[in-house]
């Protein structure tokens, strides 16, 4: 069995921030449905992948910004593994079932952070996207987050809406068109 690499001498090897449990919460949707939320874990790849197949391929464009059926291997693996420190993904579960995960990541510094959000098409008006753009944002203004970023497709219009009423400033791309920068300061 081989053992791990030692880190560079006058190096520490990076710790990984343990599981939040803080963040988990049971809510409740507009329409009255009982959600918990949690931080995703890693043992969750199968549960991203449910995910993706009850999305449409619409959905699943808007979202990763290419047309696909699933969400390859190595995607769900980077997605599930998380350093709590600087990435959060919050997952809305029901009966063992995820809807929806709203996700961010920051650099080192913490100043800014990207974000994203998906929520199963079977599941959308409800209210869960909401729920999830807004505790999102309360977790990453309590975790120290300057910025919350994103881009978004102009076609996506429902997360444009969103996103305005969030408080994101929405500005033109100057190098792509067919994307919206959004950024909301939570300091």
């Amino acid at each position: 069995m081989a053992t791990p690499p030692e880190p560079p001498i006058g190096r520490e090897a990076a710790a990984a921030a343990p599981y939040p449990k803080e963040l988990e919460s049971l809510e409740r949707l507009r329409d009255g449905a009982l959600v918990a939320l949690r931080p995703i874990r890693p043992e969750d790849e199968p549960l991203l992948h449910d995910l993706a197949a009850h999305m449409t391929p619409e959905d699943l464009r808007l979202r990763f910004f290419a047309p696909m059926h699933d969400i390859p291997h190595t995607l769900a693996v980077r997605l599930t593994h998380l350093d709590y420190d600087r990435e959060m993904a919050l997952a809305a579960m029901h009966e063992k079932t995820v809807l929806g995960i709203a996700r961010y990541a920051a650099g080192s510094d913490r100043g800014a952070a990207e974000y994203a959000i998906a929520v199963r098409s079977d599941w959308k008006g409800r209210g869960l996207g909401y729920l999830l753009m807004q505790r999102l944002i309360e977790v990453a203004r309590q975790r120290g987050i300057g910025e919350l970023t994103g881009i978004v497709l102009r076609e996506n219009k429902p997360m444009l809406a969103r996103c305005r009423e969030f408080g994101f400033a929405l500005t033109a791309d100057p190098a792509d068109a067919s994307v919206v920068r959004v950024a909301k300061s939570l300091r």
